[in-house]
């Protein structure tokens, strides 16, 4: 399933010195693996959208990776009414581990 995370940042500087161990995947549940990060230009947040078994996964998983520097809010995407392009000016990333 895909689920999507917004965090929104206390502490920006240790939110995303922390959430370098997100985009690496470090200590991630099995199956669970961000696919997309979107990074608010003033620092204040970020959406992303993993693919994983559960939601609770990635909850936990971003809920202890970034401790109190972030609030994390997450939820399971309606796949079936979902769409997606690649943006124009966002580069696209070669898979983790690739």
């Amino acid at each position: 399933m895909y689920v999507v995370a917004h965090h929104h940042f206390k502490n920006a500087e240790t939110a995303f010195a922390r959430g370098d161990r997100l985009i690496k995947g470090d200590g991630a549940p099995a199956g669970v693996t961000v696919l997309q990060f979107y990074p608010a230009t003033d620092g204040s947040g970020a959406t992303c959208l993993w693919e994983s078994p559960t939601v609770d996964a990635v909850q936990g998983y971003v809920d202890e990776v970034l401790g109190d520097a972030s609030t994390n809010i997450t939820y399971g995407v309606d796949a079936e009414n979902a769409f997606a392009r690649q943006p124009l000016g966002i580069r696209e990333q070669a898979p983790i581990g690739a």
